[in-house]
């Protein structure tokens, strides 16, 4: 999942990138409210973390700003106010949550799954055939065989199953799972999808991700059980 950071600390911004990264989020940061606000209307995030005092246009006018242009992407308003006026005033904006620093990151990481499960974009569990994703917890399953996947390639499977049965281009992979300050080519996302074939699929004699020539990439939606009797050297000729 993509996550836009607006925090003017930049020590504060640096850390947040860190720690939502090693949870498996691509995360892109701004340090005022302009650029963030320019961010937030140019991507597709699942969250924003947004500061409310921000050089230039602060937290509430981009809130209400992004609101009033219909942009319902998820937002937890952070700030070093705690006072129950400052909170109303966020949520009024159209603010989905408020966090007042110092805070847990641990209760911040639960609050922004909170908050995208309410606008309807983190669902707990996904499914496609015996293929199951807890996008909670970043645990993923085939039947009851418990997957080894990285964190990268967690977030390329959650990305594919929250699409299941759609054709998504590598650009729209690389967009939405790497951050916005990433300056490599498309072939990393070549690479992740062949490493996740090699664990969800290979083991299990299916096929669950289809690569659509001149296209992108498409997850089955029953998770690939229909190649199950598929012959061996018939699934490595298709992984080439």
């Amino acid at each position: 999942m993509r996550i836009l950071v607006v925090d003017d600390e930049i020590s504060m911004a640096r850390s947040l990138k860190r720690g939502l990264e090693a949870e498996g989020f691509a995360v892109d940061v701004a340090h005022d409210g302009e650029e963030g606000l320019w961010l937030a209307r140019e991507n597709d995030y699942d969250a924003i973390l947004l500061d409310l005092m921000l050089p230039i246009i602060n937290g509430y006018k981009v809130c209400r700003t992004l609101r009033d242009e219909e942009n319902w992407t998820p937002i937890v308003m952070l700030t070093a106010k705690s006072g129950e006026l400052d909170e109303a005033e966020g949520l009024d904006t159209g603010a989905d949550d408020f966090v007042a620093k110092p805070f847990s990151f641990v209760v911040l990481v639960a609050r922004i799954r909170a908050a995208m499960r309410r606008r309807g974009g983190g669902a707990v569990v996904l499914e496609a055939g015996d293929l199951r994703l807890d996008s909670t917890d970043g645990r993923a399953w085939r039947g009851d065989t418990q997957l080894d996947l990285t964190v990268r390639e967690m977030a390329v499977l959650e990305y594919l199953m929250r699409r299941v049965g759609e054709v998504v281009s590598k650009t729209a992979i690389l967009e939405h799972v790497w951050d916005f300050a990433y300056e490599g080519g498309p072939n990393v996302v070549e690479v992740h999808i062949s490493a996740i074939r090699r664990k969800i699929d290979g083991p299990f004699g299916q096929k669950a991700i289809e690569t659509v020539r001149g296209a992108g990439y498409r997850l089955a939606r029953d998770g690939g059980m229909r190649n199950t009797a598929r012959p061996a050297r018939d699934e490595a000729r298709d992984e080439r």
